[in-house]
């Protein structure tokens, strides 16, 4: 087990170079302007199609008013797929990243472990969960568990990453008191490095389960499942009522799911 550096240098906060150097600040900032005109000016945008869309626009969401909640059970059906599939996806995600994060921890890990352990997570966290999703109906078929895959890699890329970082930033001395003791790796792992960061994780887990409850909806729309399924099909049969009610029982669970996961990481820390 690699030891971190025992001394840490103080340092003064300073000034950053854009800030305390006027003439790199203008400089910048006209950088950044002449990018702006330079990326607006070149993109292929289609006023014509902008224009004629803005009607189509006022349209939808005039036949979208007001919502229809005529199909319950269909909501039902659609959010209690997307509830497995996030249940399913964080605890299993969650479990995987926990042996990938002591692997991408420096202080705990030999460098080869290390290296394998970051590459895992920086290709997880590599793509968005659409693509990873594509990718998955491709691979199994359309349904739920192309979902339950997605969001498992994405959740090993999340948690992992921060989990990393909080075992390097442990407190060692409880580590030396048990390599003191003769204790093996898995003890010391066990016993001195998890219950540090035991209540991180709970927080975590928490929030990934906040955010696998929103990309279950938006992966369904690939056909991965879920809620979001139900309104792509909504919006296919231009059945815009409906798709509306979507949204809002989509925007009411996610405000229900962020209030309880805000009130359990504040019971935490």
């Amino acid at each position: 087990m690699t030891r971190p550096d025992a001394g840490v240098s103080s340092r003064t906060w300073r000034k950053p170079p854009f800030i305390a150097n006027p003439w790199l600040r203008y400089g910048l900032w006209l950088v950044v302007a002449v990018y702006l005109v330079w990326a607006l000016g070149t993109l292929p945008f289609n006023w014509e199609r902008i224009a004629e869309g803005l009607p189509r626009a006022a349209r939808i969401f005039g036949g979208g008013f007001p919502p229809s909640f005529e199909r319950g059970g269909l909501l039902l059906t659609g959010f209690k797929e997307s509830f497995q599939i996030a249940i399913l996806a964080t605890l299993l995600g969650v479990a995987l990243s926990i042996p990938f994060a002591v692997m991408a921890a420096r202080n705990v890990a030999p460098l080869p472990i290390y290296l394998f352990g970051r590459a895992v997570i920086i290709v997880s966290r590599s793509f968005h969960p659409v693509i990873v999703a594509i990718l998955f109906v491709a691979a199994v078929g359309f349904g739920p568990l192309a979902g339950i895959l997605t969001l498992t890699l994405y959740s090993i890329g999340f948690v992992g990453k921060l989990l990393a970082e909080e075992i390097e930033e442990i407190d060692w001395g409880q580590v030396e008191a048990m390599k003191a003791t003769g204790a093996g790796y898995f003890a010391i792992l066990i016993y001195a490095v998890f219950p540090q960061i035991l209540p991180r994780q709970v927080g975590l887990s928490m929030y990934q389960l906040d955010s696998n409850l929103r990309a279950s909806a938006v992966v369904g729309i690939v056909g991965a499942g879920g809620i979001g399924g139900t309104l792509m099909n909504a919006f296919g049969r231009y059945d815009y009522d409906f798709a509306f009610a979507i949204l809002l029982i989509i925007i009411a669970v996610i405000l229900i799911s962020e209030g309880i996961s805000g009130w359990v990481r504040k019971k935490i820390w």
